[in-house]
C-alpha cells in the first residue's frame, strides 16, 4: 500500500480525533468532582472576601447593611468567642474608621463595636470628642457611648474636659460614660472620678435634666467617696422621685454599709416607685432589719415592690424568703413578679429551693412560662441532675404538639453544661430538623464536644442550609478544629 500525503494527513487527523475523544472522556470523569471542589472553595472563600471588599470599597449604605448582617449572625449563633473570619472583618472595620469622617460609617461601626464591648476604636473615639467641632453630632455621641462601654481609661481626661465645657447636648451621655469608665479602673480612678462628680453636683449646679445622669454615674464608679451624697439624696423625702431612685440604685452598686440608713428611710416613701427601688437596693446588705424589710415588702400591693423584694432575696440568698417566693411564683397576678420569684429561687439554689423549682417545672398544669423559667434555673444550677427530666418534658411537649413550649425547652437544653449531654446531641444530629441541629451545635460548642468534629464538618460542607453551615464552621473555629 502506498502512503500518499493525503493518507498521512487522514491518519494524523484520525489519531488526533481519537486522542481528543480519549482526553475528553478522561477529563469528563474528573471534571464534576473538580468543579464541585472549586465551587465549594470559591463559596467558602468568596463570602469573607466579598465582605472585605464591601468594607474597603462599599458605600455607607452597603457597609451599614453588612454590619446589620453581622449583628444578626452573631445574635443567632450566640457566639461565646469570635471566629477568625469575624476578627478579620473587625480589623478591616478598625482600619476603615482611622481616616474616614463619614458620620454614618463612623457611628455605625462605633455602635457595632460598643454593643459587643469590642476594643480597638478608642483612639478614634477620643479624637472624635476632642475634634467634635469637625465631626457630626451622631459620631460624637456614638464615640462617647463607645468609650463608656469598653471602659477606656484613657478617656477619663477627655470626658471630664467635655463635661467642663458644659455643652448641653453631650452632658447626659458623657456623665454616663464617665461613670462606666471609672468603674473599670483602680480605686484611685474611682475615687478621683467620684470626687469630680461631687464637685460638679455641688458647685456647677447642673440643670435638672442632667442631675439624674450625674447621680447614676456617681453610683457607677463604685467608690465609697460617693456614699454620703447618695445616701442624703435617697433619704430626702423632699427630693424628686427619679433622683432618689437613681441614688438608691447607686448605693446598691457600691454596697457600703454606711449607705443602709438612706435606703431604709426610703422604704417608707409614699412614692411606690421609690419604695420598690429601695427594697431592691437591700440586696447587698445584711442584718435582721434588712431581712425583715425584704419579707415585709412581699406584701406591698405595688407589683414593682414585690419584684424588688424577690430580687433582693435572690441577691442575699435569703432562705427565709423561699415560702414567699413559692407563693409569688405560683399565684402572683403579675407575670414579671412570677419570673423574678423563680429567678430568686434559682439564685438561692439550696435543696429546698430546688424542690420548689422542680415542682414548678414538672407540674404540667402550670403555665408554660412558669415551667420554662423553672427549667432554666434547674439547668443553670444542676444540669447533671435535671437534664433527663427536661428531655422527658421536651418529648412530651412535642407529642402534645405544644410547639412553643417545645422550642423553649430546646433553648433550655442548649445552655446545659454537662458531660451527660452527648446522647441527646447525637439524637438531634441524627434525626432532628434544622432547629434541633442548631441546638445540637450550641450544645457542642458550650460543652467542647470535640468528638463531633466529623459531623460538624459534614454540616459545614452542606450547601442546602447556609445558616447551619456557617454555624458549624464557627463552632469548629471556636473549638480550634477548623
Amino acid at each position: 500500500m502506498k502512503y500518499t500525503t493525503s493518507t498521512a494527513c487522514s491518519l494524523t487527523t484520525s489519531s488526533g480525533v481519537l486522542f481528543f475523544l480519549f482526553w475528553y472522556c478522561f477529563c469528563g470523569m474528573l471534571l464534576p468532582a473538580n468543579l464541585a471542589f472549586a465551587a465549594e472553595s470559591a463559596v467558602t472563600k468568596s463570602e469573607e472576601q466579598q465582605r472585605m471588599d464591601t468594607i474597603r470599597y462599599g458605600t455607607e449604605t452597603e457597609i451599614a447593611a453588612l454590619i446589620q448582617t453581622l449583628k444578626s449572625e452573631r445574635s443567632s449563633n450566640e457566639a461565646s468567642s469570635q471566629s477568625k473570619s469575624e476578627n478579620n472583618l473587625d480589623d478591616e472595620l478598625i482600619a476603615l474608621t482611622r481616616n474616614t469622617r463619614n458620620q454614618h460609617i463612623l457611628s455605625g461601626v462605633l455602635t457595632f463595636f460598643g454593643d459587643r464591648n469590642k476594643k480597638g476604636l478608642e483612639q478614634r473615639a477620643v479624637k472624635a470628642i476632642e475634634e467634635r467641632d469637625d465631626e457630626a453630632f451622631e459620631t460624637v455621641m456614638a464615640a462617647i457611648d463607645y468609650l463608656g462601654k469598653v471602659k477606656a481609661l484613657d478617656a477619663l481626661g477627655p470626658l471630664e474636659q467635655l463635661l467642663d465645657a458644659q455643652e448641653a447636648q453631650f452632658m447626659d451621655v458623657a456623665f454616663r460614660a464617665l461613670g462606666r469608665v471609672a468603674s473599670g479602673g483602680s480605686t484611685k480612678n474611682k475615687d478621683d472620678t467620684a470626687a469630680y462628680l461631687i464637685d460638679f453636683y455641688t458647685y456647677e449646679n447642673p440643670p435638672d435634666q442632667n442631675r439624674r445622669e450625674l447621680i447614676v454615674a456617681l453610683g457607677e464608679t463604685g467608690s465609697q467617696t460617693g456614699v454620703s451624697l447618695l445616701s442624703e439624696i435617697a433619704g430626702n423625702s423632699q427630693e424628686r422621685g427619679v433622683l432618689r431612685m437613681a441614688a438608691l440604685e447607686g448605693l446598691a452598686k457600691i454596697g457600703d454599709s454606711s449607705g443602709l440608713d438612706g435606703i431604709l428611710e426610703a422604704l417608707s416613701s409614699t412614692d411606690p416607685n421609690v419604695r420598690s427601688t429601695a427594697v431592691a437596693a437591700l440586696g447587698p446588705f445584711s442584718g435582721k432589719s434588712v431581712d425583715d424589710a425584704i419579707l415585709e415588702s412581699f406584701r406591698d400591693s405595688y407589683y414593682r415592690t414585690r419584684i424588688g423584694a424577690a430580687s433582693a432575696a435572690g441577691t442575699r440568698k435569703l432562705t427565709a424568703a423561699i415560702p414567699y417566693l413559692q407563693y409569688r411564683a405560683e399565684r402572683d397576678e403579675v407575670p414579671n413578679v412570677r419570673d423574678e420569684a423563680i429567678k430568686a429561687l434559682g439564685a438561692i439554689g439550696n435543696a429546698e429551693a430546688k424542690l420548689v423549682l422542680e415542682e414548678l417545672f414538672t407540674e404540667r398544669k402550670h403555665a408554660s412560662r412558669i415551667r420554662i423559667r423553672a427549667a432554666e434555673m434547674l439547668i443553670a444550677n444542676d444540669p447533671g441532675t435535671y437534664l433527663e427530666k427536661v428531655i422527658v418534658e421536651l418529648d412530651e411537649a412535642k407529642k402534645a404538639k405544644q410547639t412553643s413550649l417545645y422550642n423553649s425547652f430546646l433553648g433550655v437544653l442548649s445552655r446545659a453544661k454537662t458531660g451527660k449531654i452527648e446522647t441527646q446531641v447525637r439524637r438531634f444530629l441524627d434525626s432532628g430538623g434544622v432547629i434541633e441541629k442548631s441546638t445540637a451545635l450550641d450544645m457542642i460548642s458550650l460543652n467542647e464536644l470535640r468528638s463531633f468534629a466529623p459531623e460538624l464538618r459534614t454540616l459545614r460542607d452542606d450547601p442546602k442550609n447556609t445558616s447551619l453551615a456557617r454555624k458549624a464552621r464557627n463552632t469548629l473555629e471556636h473549638m480550634g478544629l477548623e
